[in-house]
């Protein structure tokens, strides 16, 4: 059962781990918004390789009556790469997400965010708590690499993600197109779904993604939970096809975000990383509830 958690775990850090008016960031930052609908804001923000266009069922339903921002992460999914070519990529597109909300007087939003992109909400929440008002953290963990090496540390861990990060480089086209095939059928359940997602990640810039990688195996957030005020909703996923114990997933979530005071943890079964393209509706719903709270 072990090694079947750090197949999940490789899977989602090196996989993915009315009208329109688009809002572009400035040149120097590493994100793009697409702004939709009226009314209450809420931001979107995808995982790692993906396209705000995983949240295209979700927006489609919110923005009858509320006004969604959809994040783009630059380099992911055929983005440009811009200024995420060099360096950190988490840190920055966190402090991009944090000056469009200033920028835009967003007043206390709702932040979502998928994957790599709820473990940005959580450091949003953090670095930032005059940006948000509330969280979604969708199938994303404080401490992704507990999922290798359930005794990891930051400073543990930064060897071996950083050989996750070369080795990912060092892939010829085929070597990476296959592995992400591999990957993506234990992340999405959906073959439409996981189709897509191949997409994204195939035409994502391996550069960007590497490191977008290694950002994330080497952050632990979960001494900040403590200082994490906002009302929070995790979801995650469950799938009994993939073998794992319920008990056993429910158990890591709990223990995962112990730290944090104000949460509410929700499962979707019958679904696997990508919940929103494997369970639309319990997905939607679970998205009603949080920002009815």
């Amino acid at each position: 059962m072990r090694l079947l958690f750090k197949v999940l775990a490789l899977g989602m850090l090196l996989g993915f781990f009315g009208a329109t008016f688009g809002h572009a960031a400035t040149p120097a930052a590493p994100i793009t918004v697409e702004v939709r609908g009226s009314g209450p804001d809420v931001v979107l923000i995808p995982g790692l390789a993906s396209s705000r266009a995983v949240w295209s069922d979700l927006a489609k339903t919110l923005e009858a009556d509320h006004r969604v921002h959809l994040v783009q992460l630059d380099g992911f999914a055929g983005q440009p790469v811009r200024a995420a070519a060099q360096g950190p990529v988490v840190g920055p597109a966190v402090e991009a997400v944090a000056a469009y909300i200033a920028a835009a007087h967003l007043d206390h939003p709702a932040v979502i965010g998928h994957s790599l992109g709820g473990y940005s909400a959580l450091l949003l929440a953090r670095t930032h708590p005059e940006a948000v008002g509330r969280l979604m953290v969708v199938d994303a963990l404080p401490f992704f690499s507990v999922l290798i090496d359930p005794a990891a540390t930051a400073q543990s861990i930064a060897p071996r993600a950083a050989a996750a990060r070369d080795a990912m480089l060092a892939q010829s086209p085929d070597a990476f197109a296959a592995g992400q095939t591999r990957t993506l059928t234990m992340l999405v359940k959906s073959p439409d779904g996981r189709k897509q997602a191949l997409e994204w990640s195939l035409a994502s810039d391996r550069k960007v993604l590497a490191q977008a990688m290694y950002d994330v195996m080497t952050g632990d957030l979960r001494p900040d939970l403590p200082a994490i005020k906002a009302p929070t909703t995790v979801v995650y996923a469950y799938d009994a096809d993939l073998g794992l114990p319920q008990p056993n997933v429910d158990g890591l979530y709990a223990a995962s975000y112990a730290g944090l005071p104000d949460k509410t943890l929700v499962r979707v079964d019958g679904a696997r990383h990508f919940v929103m393209l494997d369970q639309p509706a319990a997905f939607a719903k679970a998205v009603q509830a949080f920002l009815a709270r």
